[in-house]
């Protein structure tokens, strides 16, 4: 593979991506190295050309390629979710399920590992603790794309299951891996970005006090930004809790991370 595709940058506008780079992520043999590129992917394309790798048959790549063209407002988030979908439902009682799950988890092409999530987050058979052990691979994934696919793809099972949820993922935030703490948070944002509002926690943000309390002063600035996310959310309907808290952690932890969590997570406040 030539070095410059592989140490590239990557174009700041889909026109500007090289013929050679996109025709290498249209077909699985490089990942995406920013946005633009991830949001440039023919998953058609994609899928059609690794389906013998990663096992899918004819009929399921045809029925998956009749979805796709038939999206009436088709976008990169909507496409992938359409895939994942459609192969946990066609595979999820598949003697090669299991099979299926780890050549998508672990394949080259990052959009590709983007499907995996929906296989572990739709499916019926696991508990929530099966879920989130079973995807703390993705959750930990090197590249952002699938990081921000796996939390949505199980961010409605988190809200079934919200306090056994909270539990596990409060200790998950002792982790080593920032990725992993970052997780604990973003996938329980009372209000979140592109997806369904987790109702329980606008009302009653303390619920999430076992996971928020563990990262006042983490020293990621990955994780830093999702906590006050967190709290920027949960803001808008109690800003009251959140004051509070802020005050609360000034006083606890004195720390240049947690004056950087509280500024961010006051910003709506501040702004009236």
């Amino acid at each position: 593979m030539n070095s410059e595709i592989l140490n590239r940058k990557g174009a700041r506008k889909g026109q500007d991506i090289p013929k050679e780079v996109l025709e290498q992520l249209n077909v699985g043999k490089i990942e995406t190295v920013n946005l633009t590129e991830w949001l440039a992917i023919d998953h058609l394309k994609l899928i059609q050309t690794n389906s013998s790798e990663i096992g899918v048959s004819e009929k399921a790549i045809k029925l998956i390629s009749e979805k796709i063209k038939a999206q009436k407002k088709p976008s990169t988030m909507n496409t992938i979710k359409l895939v994942g979908s459609t192969l946990y439902e066609l595979y999820s009682d598949d003697k090669e399920f299991d099979t299926l799950f780890e050549k998508l988890s672990s394949h080259l092409s990052d959009s590709i590992r983007c499907y995996a999530p929906y296989l572990i987050g739709l499916n019926e058979n696991f508990t929530i603790e099966e879920k989130l052990s079973k995807s703390q691979k993705l959750i930990a994934d090197k590249h952002f794309g699938v990081r921000e696919v796996v939390w949505m793809a199980l961010r409605p099972e988190i809200d079934n299951h919200l306090e056994k949820s909270i539990e596990i993922l409060s200790g998950w935030t002792n982790n080593e891996d920032e990725n992993i703490r970052r997780f604990t948070t973003e996938s329980t944002r009372p209000r979140g970005v592109w997806c369904k509002h987790i109702d329980r926690l606008k009302e009653n943000p303390d619920m999430a006090l076992p996971i928020l309390e563990n990262l006042k002063s983490d020293k990621s600035k990955y994780v830093q930004d999702s906590v006050g996310n967190w709290l920027n959310d949960a803001s808008k309907s109690k800003p009251e809790f959140v004051s509070e808290l802020c005050d609360k952690w000034r006083k606890e932890s004195p720390t240049k991370e947690t004056e950087k969590i509280v500024k961010r997570a006051r910003r709506t406040i501040d702004k009236k």
